[in-house]
């Protein structure tokens, strides 16, 4: 059961990194053309980086919402976690980070399905790919629907 706890506890914490690496670093697409990458905040070109401009601005503005809430509530779930721990009776279950960790998978999947629907025409398709950030954005979906999971099934003995 420690064992459980602990790996649950790791993959929770790579989760929350690697929120934070996906939402900040601006390798969302990436073009060789160019040497260009084009993130949620920035379009880089060469190693300089410029405001970006697309034209819907609207679904830039929700994914990236969604990506901070995605953070903040995946944070929240760990706090969470943590407090449970020390505090919930013995064969309990970890009901509220598991709820709070399934909304940030929700969130994760609303800011990466909007992004691949409206904004990944940035470049021409034949020429660009999904960068890092994309992949790991996927790869905070499956951890937050795993870890959500077994805090719901989990219980304090």
């Amino acid at each position: 059961m420690l064992v459980l706890l602990a790996g649950i506890f790791v993959i929770h914490i790579a989760t929350v990194v690697m929120l934070f690496v996906s939402t900040i670093a601006n390798v969302w697409m990436v073009t060789d053309v160019k040497n260009s990458s084009v993130g949620l905040w920035k379009y880089c070109e060469n190693g300089v980086c410029t405001q970006l401009n697309v034209s819907d601005t609207s679904s830039l503005k929700t994914v990236q919402a969604f990506m901070i809430l995605a953070i903040i509530f995946s944070s929240l779930a760990l706090f969470i976690f943590i407090f449970q721990l020390f505090t919930l009776e013995k064969g309990n279950r970890f009901f509220i980070s598991g709820a709070v960790m399934l909304l940030c998978w929700i969130f994760i999947l609303i800011a990466v399905s909007v992004y691949t629907n409206r904004l990944t025409d940035y470049f021409k398709p034949e020429k660009s790919h999904h960068g890092y950030s994309f992949i790991l954005a996927w790869i905070c979906f499956c951890f937050a629907f795993l870890t959500g999971v077994v805090y719901l099934v989990l219980r304090k003995k």
